[in-house]
């Protein structure tokens, strides 16, 4: 009981205070014995881990700044291989297009011509040519194109077609 009644009694800021003191007195302590040691040329295993350290911390440094200047040359590279691969994409998108364009075409002025020699043609003939030559149209006006070519053709076609219905096909 009695240890319980002298711990009420003891000074609790002093001890504080004390103890703070202590601690500032050991790492003064410690900071001249590194500068004495350090002018004299001496190195402790602490200090000399603690260079290592520091070292390792600029090597890393530096090979963090080199991976971030591969990945923004790599970056680039690519952006640019991407234009590159987007150009060859149009390129070819529009060269089908233009193929899917003539084929239609031949196709339509062939059908025309052989409506207007006079050669014989079916019904399903007519719908299918009819039905290509919406197709044109279509892809024409999806890709900002005018017709031109085939009017006069689809004009046989429609008028042949006109006269097979009325006959009777």
């Amino acid at each position: 009981m009695d240890t319980i009644i002298a711990l009420t009694k003891i000074d609790f800021p002093s001890v504080f205070v004390s103890v703070f003191l202590i601690l500032t007195g050991i790492k003064a302590m410690v900071s001249i014995f590194e500068w004495v040691t350090t002018k004299l040329g001496f190195e402790t295993k602490w200090m000399k881990k603690r260079h290592e350290e520091q070292e390792q911390i600029f090597i890393n440094t530096k090979m963090i700044r080199e991976l971030s200047e591969k990945q923004q040359k790599d970056t680039m590279e690519s952006i640019q291989q991407d234009k590159i691969i987007n150009d060859k994409l149009k390129q070819l998108t529009n060269m089908f297009i233009d193929k899917e364009i003539d084929d239609m075409r031949w196709e339509i002025n062939n059908f025309a011509t052989k409506v207007s020699e006079g050669k014989p043609c079916n019904k399903d003939s007519y719908k299918h040519c009819i039905q290509i030559y919406e197709k044109y149209e279509k892809l024409l006006k999806q890709n900002g194109l005018e017709n031109g070519e085939v009017e006069i053709s689809m004009e046989i076609i429609h008028d042949s077609y006109k006269q097979k219905l009325k006959e009777g096909f």
